[in-house]
């Protein structure tokens, strides 16, 4: 694996339930828990995220694509839905997603290869959520 090959999101808890992810790009965002939970209600919840990434993944994927096949794109909305196990660790156990593209003379092959292509090819995003990615763990303690 190459350094390229490597992301890393370094997170820090802020105070109650609120926790700070700052990206590898320098980018932050906030998470945080539902009230009833402990939380504030100051950022979304981490399992949201994980639907934004995968929408946003493909979003940019489909976009790409359409551009290079000359699409006149005006707009691009995908409402992700996913549908969580009741018991713990409620897992996804279902993830919809509904493109809805918006422009001038848009072709329907166009939009149908570019979607396939993103779910079958290109997003990273999916693919490891689909597949599964190999997780492991360390701890340290400081005082």
């Amino acid at each position: 694996m190459t350094e390229a090959d490597i992301k890393e999101v370094n997170i820090k808890y802020v105070e109650g339930m609120l926790f700070s992810a700052r990206t590898d790009s320098g980018h932050e965002v906030l998470m945080d828990a539902d009230p009833k939970f402990g939380g504030a209600d100051k950022g979304p919840r981490p399992m949201d995220l994980l639907l934004a990434g995968l929408g946003g993944c493909t979003a940019m994927d489909i976009i790409s694509i359409l551009k290079k096949k000359k699409q006149e794109v005006t707009g691009l909305e995908i409402k992700v839905k996913g549908e969580r196990a009741p018991e713990h660790p409620k897992k996804y156990t279902g993830i919809e997603l509904e493109f809805r593209v918006k422009g001038k003379n848009i072709s329907e092959d166009a939009v149908k290869r570019a979607v396939g292509l993103s779910m079958d090819k290109y997003c990273s995003a999916k693919a490891t959520i689909e597949g599964g990615a190999k997780v492991t763990y360390a701890y340290r303690i400081e005082e």
